[in-house]
């Protein structure tokens, strides 16, 4: 697989991510939800940290949040450039089409992903108390680098109590599937899953 074809993969997945991103952005209410089926909602929240909103003052209590987000930007931007870097010397040196497309996956939601942590907070209001504006007049919700990321794809494909013979959970309410993502998150998901699946197309041994 050529660049230029990894290129437009990457755009075209940029411009589906951010084109959902604005649209919820724009016009929902933090935690307003619609119900498509009983088994898929679109459900807006924003997620300020690592995935499921895991923080990095979680592990290390003597960061404060608004430290630990600029930390994990910063990590981010730095960790898609060696994606990119990856991804440009794999496509010069023609390796597996199944590797390219997995890193294109991958570059192309993390890009997404760095863009709302990057931008966001600058571009759009609050969302709590209205339906948050792109550029508005008093400035953003936040300062660069702070921005939350968008989620909205939320999958509760079923609800109930566990059986009590169940360790530890047993008897507890349980939602599956109950994080909620976007359009970035399944990119990345997809290519990690491509590597994995496809391994020795991946990386053939000589």
């Amino acid at each position: 697989m050529s660049l230029k074809k990894s290129v437009i993969i990457i755009v075209l997945i940029l411009l589906a991510d951010q084109v959902s991103k604005v649209y919820i952005k724009t016009n929902f209410q933090l935690q307003e939800s619609i119900k498509i089926f009983n088994w898929f909602q679109i459900y807006f929240i924003e997620n300020d940290g690592m995935a499921w909103g895991t923080k990095i003052s979680d592990f290390i209590p003597l960061i404060n949040d608004r430290t630990a987000k600029v930390a994990l930007t910063l990590f981010r931007v730095v960790a898609i450039c060696g994606i990119g870097y990856w991804l440009y010397n794999v496509t010069k040196q023609q390796k597996p089409k199944v590797l390219i497309l997995a890193l294109a996956f991958i570059f192309a939601g993390a890009l997404g992903n760095i863009i709302d942590s990057v931008f966001y907070g600058v571009l759009f209001s609050d969302s709590l108390i209205d339906v948050a504006t792109f550029m508005p007049h008093e400035g953003g919700y936040d300062s660069l680098l702070h921005g939350k990321v968008v989620d909205m794809l939320y999958f509760p494909l079923w609800k109930g109590f566990l059986p009590k013979w169940l360790p530890v959970i047993g008897g507890k309410y349980f939602t599956f599937f109950e994080p909620v993502f976007n359009i970035a998150d399944v990119a990345i998901s997809t290519g990690f899953v491509m590597l994995i699946v496809f391994n020795k197309k991946a990386f053939p041994k000589k």
